[in-house]
This record gives structure tokens, sequence and C-alpha cells, in this order.
């Protein structure tokens, strides 16, 4: 079985409302599943090197297993950069969310590339919470947006609006969502939802993780 490649933001200041980074539950969650499964996993983000965490609980069982695991220790210190990274060894790119991504994930030529190469030979993508701004500009080769008429899922205008950062993120990731032709659909705040349309697979908020993780890790098996 080929690789997952999991992308982490390398963004840790939410404008002037704090730092963030990559939420540690949302790596974890779906790490575990598939690293479970046997599926091996390699890490990048925008700067690679270590990357900001968020959401650090290690109450959680998950992410107390993965912050702890040799191998996978070593590959979160250690990310990549997307340029390092041949495509073709991966079966899956996976966004993890954050605040963070808001901010070096949209625009980011070499993300899109990546995802664009690995979605048209076939493999899957995968993205929960705020990881599906990495998809709002992805273009394939025919000219399209990766998401225009595909259900897609993420963090939603009311989720935001809670935790009272509408007016600090650089756009409200529901509205891009939609923008770029998603047919976007919500649950109500932090219950899980998951989308699948054939290989696109999207989760609305954290504690959707887990259940991203099983939707990729069930593609794979296919």
């Amino acid at each position: 079985m080929k690789k997952v490649l999991f992308v982490l933001t390398s963004h840790g200041e939410k404008g002037n409302a704090g730092s963030t980074g990559y939420h540690l539950g949302e790596v974890s969650h779906p790490w575990k599943v598939l690293h479970d499964a046997g599926v091996e996993m390699d890490f990048i983000s925008p700067k690679g090197g270590e990357p900001p965490v968020d959401g650090f609980d290690l109450e959680d069982s998950a992410n107390k297993e993965f912050w702890n695991h040799p191998i996978y220790q070593e590959k979160r210190i250690h990310t990549k950069k997307p340029k390092e990274i041949n495509p073709s060894e991966y079966e899956a790119i996976y966004f993890a969310g954050g605040h963070g991504t808001m901010w070096d994930f949209p625009d980011n030529a070499e993300l899109q590339e990546l995802t664009k190469t690995i979605y048209e030979s076939g493999g899957i993508v995968g993205a929960v919470c705020h990881g599906p701004s990495a998809l709002v500009n992805v273009k394939l080769s025919n000219g399209s947006k990766l998401i225009a008429g595909k259900r897609v899922n993420g963090f939603s205008n009311e989720e935001e609006e809670i935790v009272k950062l509408e007016g600090v993120v650089p756009f409200l990731l529901e509205n891009q969502l939609i923008a770029a032709g998603g047919k976007y659909s919500k649950s109500a705040p932090w219950s899980s939802h998951v989308e699948v349309d054939e290989r696109l697979v999207t989760g609305q908020n954290p504690q959707s993780a887990k259940a991203v993780g099983e939707a990729i890790l069930k593609l794979l098996k296919k």
C-alpha cells in the first residue's frame, strides 16, 4: 500500500488573537486509525521543520500515543517541505486543521500542485475543520476547481462565531467553500459530520477527525 501524506500548518499566530498552529487531535485521531491499520504516513508543512501546535492535550489517549511515538515524533519535528515530496509515493493527501491553516494553506501553489497531482493520479484528498482551506483554490488540469460540484464540509460560520474569531480569520471557510463551487453542508456545532464524494473526504470540526480517518481508510481499502 502506498503512503498517506499529512499536511500541517506552519502558521503560529491568529492575527492579534493569540497563538495557533495545527490542531493536535485533528492529526492524532486520523493518524491512529491509519496507523492501527498498518498505513505509513509522512508529514509536510509549508515551511518544513517543527510546526506550531494547538489543542495540546495529552489527556487524550490518541494525542498522547501520537506525540510520544518515536518514529512519528521524528516525522512531526522534522516535517518536509512540499517541494521535497514525490507525489507518486502517496495514495492520499490529508490536510489537518487548526486556525493557522487559514493563513498559509489557501494560496500555497506547491500544496495545490501536490493535491492536484495526487487526485488526478486516482488518489484521495482529505481535510478536516479548517484544513479544507487548502482546497478552495485547487484547480484540476481541465481548469475546474477540485471541489466544484462536490459535496464538501468544513468549519462552519456558526462555529467560527462561537469561538469569536469570525473577525480575525482572513475569510469564513464555509463561504469560500461555497464560492469555489462546493456543495457545502453542515451539522450542529461540534457534532461529527463527514462528507465523502468519490475520492474527496471532508469533515466539519475537531469532533469529525476520527471519522475522516475512517473514511480515508475505507477508500484506501477499495
